[in-house]
């Protein structure tokens, strides 16, 4: 079938180096997995799920509330936008480089101090973050809040009764049935996975799209039909061709299975990226301290088509050009 070039909505979506180290699809709607019980110590918040990615609501400096997107696969504490961090006086304290996964193109901006930050009565304090504009479709999102900010917590995002949860305790290892060991060298979760039977390490990404492959990748998989152009991709460094494919061989994490899912391949970053629209099938939750993640689903075997793309917009006023053959990539 023939593929066009398309854009995604959602704010910036960056992968952060030191101090803020980091860090594709029609789709069914996922079966509920069972509602669990909470324990007293959870904080619970309302989660919004737009094109794939959360967000929630976040009060700042006792401010508020402001929209943020939860984003796995951000390394830092949090980025707020250049005007949330101008309307609160937020006070520069250092700068920070910013990069995407493929490391290059790095270039500094402001880290500022935010003295609390509330989420579901959660509360943080001495927050840092990049100062940074927020791109793409989504005006609305006045920031992002990173992994490591949850390190204390077990943090569930909760996709199918959307929902995002902190709380207490620790996962325990089950020989990879639910529970998946991570690591996180960027401040970002990377799990293993299978691709028929070719084991990759994949990063899980909340922000990104989604199940994108490395090009590297290519001469080892087996595809229904060659990979086609599907259009271009913008990073913070780079701009970049995607690939479209879809894969003759299942994808198994843990016990759960893709079946020959529509896959994008890209030429840019080095790792599988697990993102927002696979993930979106699941209810996940992170273990920071046990780096330790696991899975829950209503269903064994689930599928993943190509990426939807935003309505195209005809007759759209001069004064608001837009690029649909760009989006930008975590």
């Amino acid at each position: 079938m023939p593929v066009v070039a398309r854009a995604i909505e959602g704010c910036a979506l960056l992968a952060l180096s030191a101090p803020f180290l980091p860090a594709f699809a029609q789709r069914a709607t996922p079966a509920n997995p069972a509602q669990m019980a909470l324990p007293p110590s959870a904080f619970t918040s309302p989660m919004e799920v737009v094109y794939g990615k959360p967000y929630v609501n976040v009060m700042v400096n006792g401010h508020g509330p402001y929209r943020f997107m939860v984003d796995t696969g951000t390394g830092g504490e949090a980025i707020v936008s250049l005007e949330l961090a101008d309307e609160l006086k937020l006070p520069k304290v250092d700068k920070t480089r910013l990069s995407d996964p493929s490391k290059e193109g790095m270039h500094y901006t402001d880290v500022v101090m935010i003295d609390t930050l509330n989420i579901g009565g959660a509360e943080f304090d001495e927050v840092l973050a990049a100062r940074h504009r927020t791109y793409g479709a989504d005006i609305d999102c006045q920031g992002i809040l990173g992994f490591p900010l949850f390190e204390n917590y077990l943090l569930t995002l909760d996709y199918p009764n959307r929902r995002m949860i902190l709380s207490s305790g620790a996962l325990v290892p089950d020989g990879e049935s639910l529970v998946l060991p991570f690591r996180m060298p960027d401040g970002v979760p990377i799990a293993p996975l299978r691709i028929g039977d070719l084991r990759v390490e994949a990063q899980f990404d909340s922000g990104g799209t989604g199940l994108s492959l490395p090009q590297r990748l290519v001469s080892q998989l087996r595809f229904i039909a060659d990979p086609m152009p599907y259009g271009l991709a913008e990073s913070l460094s780079s701009r970049f061709e995607i690939k479209l494919a879809k894969l003759a061989s299942d994808v198994r994490l843990g016990q759960f299975t893709f079946d020959k899912p529509f896959v994008e391949i890209n030429s840019a970053f080095p790792l599988v990226n697990f993102g927002a629209y696979p993930m979106e099938n699941f209810s996940i939750t992170f273990d920071q301290m046990n780096q330790l993640l696991r899975l829950d689903a209503g269903e064994k075997v689930m599928h993943l088509a190509p990426t939807p793309t935003l309505p195209h917009i005809l007759n759209a006023p001069t004064e608001m050009p837009a690029d649909h053959a760009l989006f930008p990539i975590g």
